[in-house]
């Protein structure tokens, strides 16, 4: 592997605004599904890039009641990875994961 590429100073600042932003937006999902007014379904509907790439153990600790503990433990009963985020859950996964949470689909 050889070193990373230089980029300007100008996309630098770009690439640093664009991730503050989605992690921006993910604190704002989050906070919406711990106060109820956002779903696990609307967030599986959802197209919105910084919501897809959420992890899935931290979508499952923003719901009321679950911690990191219980978010590991669901996990690994649906067969999914610690580093999975939402759009890369497989089919089977987020019909076990709904289901487990009491979901339909």
């Amino acid at each position: 592997m050889g070193a990373p590429p230089q980029i300007s100073l100008a996309d630098r600042h770009a690439a640093l605004a664009k991730a503050a932003a989605a992690r921006r937006k993910r604190a704002e999902v989050k906070e919406s599904i711990k106060n109820g007014s956002l779903s696990v379904l609307e967030i599986f509907a959802s197209e919105e890039p910084a919501i897809r790439k959420m992890r899935v153990q931290q979508l499952l600790v923003a719901l009321p009641g679950v911690g990191t503990i219980r978010a590991q433990s669901i996990m690994e009963r649906c067969n999914i990875s610690q580093t999975r985020r939402v759009q890369g859950l497989g089919v089977k996964q987020r019909r076990d994961l709904l289901a487990l949470l009491g979901f339909a689909e």
